[in-house]
């Protein structure tokens, strides 16, 4: 049979999950009358809650002869580890643009990887239908962005569909809004090259993505790039040094049908498999014949740029309602991640009670905390900091990132003014039509850590921000942090309306009546700069006397800030940190004990 392998690329937002049902749709993937989600390729809990790909996946579909392997990627650049494996796996991509929002950040971002490789891609101008389409435009920047990605005439020279993907039509013919996806199809099988690969040459896999399987344990995903695997076979895995790591036998290949893996006898070349067998291998080891000594080189990825500390949480509330609370525990869980997940690093502390995880970003070990959260596990997290490096002459440098933001024209000015005070560089400024603007700056991740929730306010929630590692530049001296103290519980009991009462005057609550507190904990934001100890915890005395003119009303308060765990953990400053448990995210400072704070603050300051 024909293979085709190809790679959907898009910036978030732009429908490749969309696309990707529909091209099942109309290959016969799924029956008629078969019940699908929508965006069935976004399997995860948190995908389908965020609206967001998060984990690459494969699947196939077949057309009129021809198998084509599809690999649905991920849109955000937190997740890029995956992207840039990905790419190696295919022999061409699908470039998805919105036909109004244009080439953005993360487009540039996968776009460069797919075209360092050599890889060919077809343009699918997206949601033509759309009232505010650009198309003429959309398609000069696609152009500009591969001449500034050093794109060879070759690549230049791409062929371009208008689609709508959740109408399921792609022409040749920008005017028509009408019609079905055949001319992406025929486009992917005329454009793309079958995989040119050796089959006579020893067997040989490179593992591109781990995940786990109940009755199989380790399933290793990845394209076969020589000869021919049979089940049972013997096999070895080596690493990226050529060192056997183990051998063992191929005691179950599985190749893509739909949405389903489905078990085969053997794989040839080209052919994207899941393979079950070995217990140590992990992604970017080689999977060959034994008689195989080289390793296949994997794809370098990006260095992680931001780090958090998961500690035990060691709240007077701790146990009570996770079920998953030891160091062994969140230790061998972490290391489970990093196995899988390529671009983070996990370093043991010397107490052995915390963990460094580093990252590509907020977002990436948000979706790590969450996944865990509902695992059962209690943690104890801290504020973000990022990763410093040294420069050749010994100066210090820190992350940069290109941030694009587009903005109703009456907020850029509040939004360029936030922007400075955290140290960004403005690069571009132009009109995006409708009364909207976009805004490029160049500015130091520090600076943006916790500014999304502050940008949103700022825009009434109508900007979008944009994010993209840039490159690792100068350090920028102090940035200010957060303005405002935190309102300290000073006892441990239940919040009392008669006590928060009046302490909604001091600033804004973060916890409403009857909640269980301890001393430490964070329970609001005081509207002055200094932080302020307060008992919520006092009731009303009760006596046998009746007060006057009817002041015994009950306490009226305003529903308390609750914050989504994204926003506890962009909202802490360095001497805090969120506790998170399977159903409550609360706020607290590191030491609860009031002596042990000053004593922390005045070594930090004498430091």
């Amino acid at each position: 049979m024909n293979l085709r392998n190809v790679a959907i690329i898009a910036h978030v937002d732009h429908g490749k999950t969309t696309l990707v049902d529909q091209l099942f749709r109309q290959s016969g993937t799924f029956r008629d009358n078969q019940r699908v989600e929508e965006r069935a390729m976004d399997s995860n809990d948190l995908e389908k809650e965020r609206g967001i790909t998060i984990l690459a996946k494969p699947t196939s579909v077949e057309w009129e002869g021809t198998r084509i392997n599809i690999v649905d990627t991920p849109g955000h650049a937190d997740f890029g580890g995956e992207v840039e494996r990905i790419l190696s796996m295919v022999d061409g991509v699908i470039l998805l643009v919105d036909a109004s929002e244009g080439a953005m950040p993360q487009t540039k971002f996968v776009t460069g990887k797919a075209l360092k490789l050599g890889l060919r891609p077809i343009v699918v101008v997206n949601k033509i239908d759309r009232p505010d389409e650009r198309i003429q435009e959309v398609l000069d920047e696609v152009f500009d962005l591969f001449v500034s990605l050093d794109a060879t005439d070759e690549q230049l020279d791409f062929p371009v569909l208008y689609a709508s993907g959740r109408n399921g039509y792609a022409n040749e013919n920008p005017d028509l809004r009408e019609g079905t996806l055949r001319p992406l199809f025929e486009k992917i099988v005329d454009h793309v090259p079958p995989p040119n690969l050796d089959e006579d040459a020893p067997f040989s896999f490179l593992v591109t993505l781990l995940d786990r399987d109940n009755f199989l344990g380790r399933v290793l995903t990845g394209r076969v790039q020589s000869g021919v695997v049979k089940v049972n076979q013997p096999i070895h895995a080596l690493n990226d040094d050529g060192k056997i790591i183990e051998t063992g036998r191929a005691s179950k290949l599985m190749s893509f049908r739909g949405l389903e893996r489905v078990p085969v006898e053997e794989a040839r070349a080209g052919d994207i498999i899941s393979l079950a067998g070995l217990t140590v291998a992990t992604v970017a080891d080689t999977i060959a014949d034994p008689s195989v000594t080289e390793a296949i080189h994997a794809q370098k990825i990006d260095p992680p740029t931001l780090s958090m500390r998961f500690a035990v949480n060691d709240s007077p509330m701790a146990g009570r309602e996770g079920s998953k609370v030891t160091s062994r525990m969140i230790r061998d869980r972490l290391e489970r991640e990093a196995e899988s997940n390529v671009a983070i690093k996990v370093t043991e502390s010397a107490d052995k009670d915390s963990f460094e995880v580093a990252g590509r970003g907020e977002l990436q070990l948000g979706v790590l905390i969450e996944t865990m959260r509902r695992e059962g596990f209690e943690l104890g997290i801290s504020r973000p900091r990022v990763l410093f490096r040294e420069d050749e002459n010994g100066g210090k440098t820190e992350p940069y990132e290109t941030v694009v933001i587009d903005v109703d024209d009456e907020y850029s000015g509040t939004v360029v003014d936030k922007m400075n005070q955290r140290k960004g560089e403005m690069t571009d400024m132009r009109p995006s039509g409708g009364g909207k603007t976009r805004i490029t700056f160049s500015a130091p991740s520090r600076g943006l850590i916790g500014y999304h929730g502050e940008f949103l306010s700022d825009t009434r929630g109508t900007g979008i921000m944009n994010r993209l590692f840039e490159k690792y530049g100068p350090h920028k001296g102090n940035i200010e942090g957060r303005k405002n103290g935190v309102l300290i519980s000073n006892g441990s009991g239940e919040a009392q309306s008669y006590a928060l009462g009046p302490l909604e005057d001091r600033g804004i609550l973060f916890v409403g009546h009857g909640e269980a507190l301890y001393e430490g904990m964070i329970i609001g934001e005081n509207a002055k700069t200094e932080d302020l100890e307060v008992n919520p915890m006092k009731a009303k005395q009760l006596t046998n006397f009746r007060a006057s003119g009817g002041k015994d009303d009950a306490v009226r308060l305003s529903p308390p800030k609750k914050m989504t765990l994204e926003q506890a953990i962009a909202y802490i400053d360095d001497d805090e940190m969120v506790e998170v448990t399977p159903s409550k995210i609360r706020l607290r400072k590191r030491f609860l004990d009031p002596h042990e704070r000053k004593r922390a603050s005045r070594a930090k300051v004498a430091a």
